[in-house]
């Protein structure tokens, strides 16, 4: 239950933060908004983990040094997002963005890449899939 209220939380935040990205972006662009996001969510986690304390950052030697660098896709998520909320409106980007988000991590689970349990895809899954497409392509209209 927990696990599945933070992806809602997390969801309905990916939103907000696409929609103020977008606004930001609008008056000194893209760019420039991406970087005081990026800033901002820094100094929010650093307060955070100095409010936390859980000592585990010394443990970071035992990450493996590519998956350090995942916080540069966040340069270009909200870019990404906030170029398709100025071309297509945000409900379109964010049904977009979650298909195709459903999309890889179907890729990731079948295939066990970055470390993940293999899983079964069925036909059903991806008939799924297939149906949240139609679905966005009746939102775009």
């Amino acid at each position: 239950m927990k696990g599945s209220l933070f992806a809602i939380l997390g969801g309905a935040f990916i939103t907000l933060q696409g929609v103020a990205n977008s606004q930001i972006s609008s008056g000194i662009g893209t760019w420039q908004a991406a970087t005081i996001t990026q800033f901002t969510g820094f100094f929010v986690a650093f307060l955070i983990l100095l409010f936390v304390r859980d000592k585990k950052l010394h443990e970071i030697k035992k990450v493996k040094p590519l998956y350090l660098t995942s916080g540069a896709f966040g340069a270009f998520v909200i870019f990404c997002n906030v170029t398709a909320i100025h071309r297509n409106g945000v409900t379109l980007t964010i049904s977009s963005l979650l298909i195709a988000q459903l999309c890889l991590t179907y890729i990731i689970d079948y295939k066990g890449w970055f470390g993940v349990d293999k899983l079964n895809i069925n036909s059903l899954q991806f008939i799924g899939i297939g149906m949240m497409i139609v679905g966005v392509i009746i939102l775009g209209y």
